[in-house]
């Protein structure tokens, strides 16, 4: 099975204790995980998980039906699934993915932009990442060992990383130090086509 952010962390999950869907849904969000994987939609908890089923990574435990509520299948992980886990993260950890995120695609278009709207909009971003990193440090419970932590430090430091290229960034293109206009643009594509 192809690995998927998603399906890693409902192995995870399944590892710790066998539960239904949507129990999982619910403790991705109160962790915080709803912020490296997407589950705004059920339904992608649901299709992921059957992935994991027709790929013997989980199984179908007990049904349990409470008074008015739908009735409910409890997964739990296989061998198979918590070999494939740990050999997902083997994988993972030392090789980076080929990952394509928005921010690259819209710098390599900046010259389509005024450098002035570019700077409004560099300032907005680093603002938005600025409150991501301060929600993130706000979510972190008093005394969490560090190793609970890991991935919002990573995050953190990324997003802090960001915070610091923008506003670079923003500053080279108010002094000027960074700017285009369209002599410029059409003089480069004329010498490097």
């Amino acid at each position: 099975m192809k690995r998927s952010p998603l399906a890693m962390v409902l192995l995870a999950l399944l590892v710790e204790a066998p539960m239904h869907p949507y129990r999982m849904q619910q403790v991705i969000k109160q962790r915080g995980q709803d912020q490296l994987v997407n589950v705004a939609q059920r339904n992608s908890v649901y299709q992921t998980l059957d992935r994991l089923v027709r790929e013997n990574l989980a199984r179908a435990g007990e049904t349990s039906r409470e008074p008015g509520r739908p009735e409910r299948t409890v997964y739990e992980v296989t061998e198979e699934g918590a070999a494939t886990l740990r050999r997902w993260l083997l994988e993972m950890l030392p090789e980076p993915a080929r990952e394509f995120p928005e921010l690259p695609v819209a710098l390599a278009f900046l010259p389509l932009l005024t450098p002035a709207e570019t700077r409004d909009l560099l300032l907005r971003r680093a603002e938005v990442q600025e409150q991501r990193a301060a929600a993130i440090t706000a979510q972190a419970p008093a005394g969490l060992p560090r190793i609970f932590l890991i991935e919002d430090e990573y995050r953190l430091a990324a997003l802090r990383a960001e915070i610091t290229w923008l506003r670079g960034v923003a500053a080279d293109l108010h002094d000027g130090t960074l700017h285009w206009d369209r002599e410029l643009i059409d003089e480069t594509l004329a010498r490097f086509g």
